[in-house]
């Protein structure tokens, strides 16, 4: 007999290279247009986000008060708007994508700016004008936003 495959957790990554959520929306850290990853950023993995939980039902979209709050070591919480923000970043490069993105704002580039210490912009993937498709050799006919290379990943254990 097979065995079949177990789901042993389930993570979300609302903001790229940080912290995940254990159990949408895709942000990313960029300086100059390029993405900052845990790689090159390692205190990355000490951003926590939390989002409200109403964010994690089916059909769910946000409000004019829906938030989601970022924290890290040494810094204040910071709290960024889920609803659209108005801001648009050009010249956006996750990888092999570029693009444009919708900005966070100037608060939320202060905070990533003073925890990392580089110059930074929280970035959002504008789905209504961009797209990013998944190598078709792979799942043909799925799209992602910032993430590497597939919108789900797993870890055989």
């Amino acid at each position: 007999m097979e065995a079949a495959a177990k789901i042993s957790s389930i993570f979300i990554y609302p903001v790229k290279s940080c912290r995940g959520i254990s159990l949408l929306l895709d942000l990313d850290v960029n300086q100059k247009g390029r993405a900052y990853t845990q790689r090159v950023e390692p205190k990355l993995a000490l951003v926590q986000v939390d989002l409200p939980i109403e964010a994690f039902s089916l059909g769910w979209e946000p409000t004019k008060d829906s938030y989601m709050v970022i924290k890290a070591p040494e810094m204040d919480s910071l709290k960024v708007l889920l609803s659209k923000p108005s801001g648009v970043a050009d010249g956006v490069s996750v990888w092999e994508w570029s693009g444009s993105a919708l900005d966070e704002g100037d608060e939320a580039s202060k905070w990533f700016t003073k925890y990392i210490g580089k110059p930074s912009r929280l970035v959002r993937f504008n789905a209504a004008s961009e797209t990013r498709h998944v190598d078709p050799e792979y799942a043909r006919g799925h799209n992602i936003m910032f993430s590497d290379e597939y919108p789900f990943i797993y870890r055989c254990s």
